[in-house]
């Protein structure tokens, strides 16, 4: 067995209605003045009110920065950080998607040290302190919540990651009750974005471990059997908490397993497109997952007993039930099929690859070496109904 590190929150709650008990968490702190990190969306549909509430009653004096936007990009994630260090906050709470909670990693870092965010960009750059971090995640997908990852859109378009353990929270908290609300739309873009964490994780070429793997094959039990069900019932209480659960063990298989290919093509998508990035995963899911099959098939085969219990058949049969099932996901689930379907043209395929091969921290990771040639061809194959599967470049 080979060596590996593996890292995680030292505090993980899991509760519906955990978000009623964030005073508790706050005063374990000695805090008193806390900035709340969230977006307009989230605030205005009541999911941070009762955090909100608790605190004050607490006689917490309360920051709220709500500006935070999808893919947030690197001047709103600046301004954040300033307003913290101008208002003295000594803790950060963020309650929202993987962008809001991406966004208070950075802060609470930035706000403590003397890093600019241009300068800690990459792997392992930021070791400086950070304010205390609590995290609450109100969509069941980038498990954000315990992973050491945060992901910036720079003024160039371009999607950066700041990747250091000094970012893992000190408390993930995981609230369902939070989820109940979110349209299937949502739902399901994100059930995918998680499911696609566990599978590469699971199949990552450099970092692949024990932990991991167990943490991502559980991960994609509990999402695969219930993102259906979410999306057909939004209120059912224990398929959510199970779709929060698979997410948050998902997040902690890629943090220690990073993600690949998927990502690495899904980001330019996001970035450049606007377009969700659980979306921009399950619109190139396929067929990255075709292009990986000759170097990661036995391991597909393994992904596919979890996915379609009892299934039987040849290595190479299971393989390809697994990417068929994962397919039917997203059609059950009625996400959009094709780049097309969002609004991108085939003259922005060769600009999306060009980006996708500057995801250098992503692809090393992948199963299957990724050429600029071969990225043209996935988004090439992308662009259609999402029914034509990818075609092996000629040089294999």
């Amino acid at each position: 067995m080979g060596k590996f590190t593996f890292q995680a929150p030292s505090n993980i709650m899991f509760e519906p209605g955990a978000s009623r008990k964030i005073n508790e968490l706050v005063a374990s702190y000695g805090a008193r003045r806390v900035m709340l990190v969230t977006d307009k969306g989230v605030r205005s549909a009541g999911l941070t009110k009762d955090a909100e509430a608790s605190l004050s009653a607490a006689g917490i004096e309360l920051s709220i920065f709500d500006d935070v936007v999808a893919d947030p990009p690197s001047h709103i994630v600046e301004a954040a950080a300033d307003a913290c260090r101008a208002d003295r906050i000594e803790l950060v709470l963020s309650i929202g998607g993987g962008s809001a909670l991406d966004t208070a990693k950075l802060v609470a870092y930035l706000a403590r040290t003397p890093d600019r965010l241009d300068d800690i960009y990459g792997v392992g750059l930021a070791k400086g302190k950070r304010l205390p971090l609590l995290l609450v995640p109100t969509t069941a997908g980038t498990g954000s919540e315990v992973t050491p990852i945060a992901i910036v859109t720079t003024p160039t378009t371009e999607k950066k990651g700041v990747v250091s353990p000094v970012l893992i929270p000190d408390w993930a908290i995981l609230d369902p009750e939070l989820t109940l609300g979110l349209p299937a739309p949502v739902t399901a873009a994100t059930g995918i974005d998680a499911m696609v964490h566990a599978i590469e994780a699971y199949t990552s070429k450099v970092k692949k471990n024990p932990m991991s793997d167990q943490l991502a094959r559980q991960a994609l039990a509990l999402l695969s059997a219930n993102v259906r069900r979410v999306c057909e019932n939004g209120k059912d209480i224990e398929a959510r908490s199970e779709m929060l659960l698979g997410s948050m063990l998902a997040g902690m298989a890629f943090a220690n397993a990073p993600v690949a290919a998927v990502h690495a093509l899904a980001y330019p998508i996001g970035a450049i497109f606007h377009v969700p990035h659980g979306l921009s995963n399950a619109l190139v899911l396929r067929h990255v997952l075709e292009f990986n099959l000759t170097a990661a098939e036995p391991l597909y085969a393994e992904l596919a007993e979890i996915v379609k219990p009892g299934l039987r058949g040849s290595v190479s049969e299971k393989a390809r039930a697994f990417i068929d099932e994962m397919t039917s996901i997203g059609r059950d689930c009625q996400v959009p099929a094709s780049l097309a379907a969002v609004g991108i043209g085939r003259d922005d395929l060769k600009k999306l690859a060009e980006d996708a091969m500057k995801q250098t921290r992503l692809l090393v990771n992948n199963p299957r070496e990724l050429t600029l040639d071969d990225a043209y061809a996935i988004y090439s194959a992308a662009f259609g109904d999402g029914s034509n599967r990818f075609v092996q470049a000629s040089h294999g």
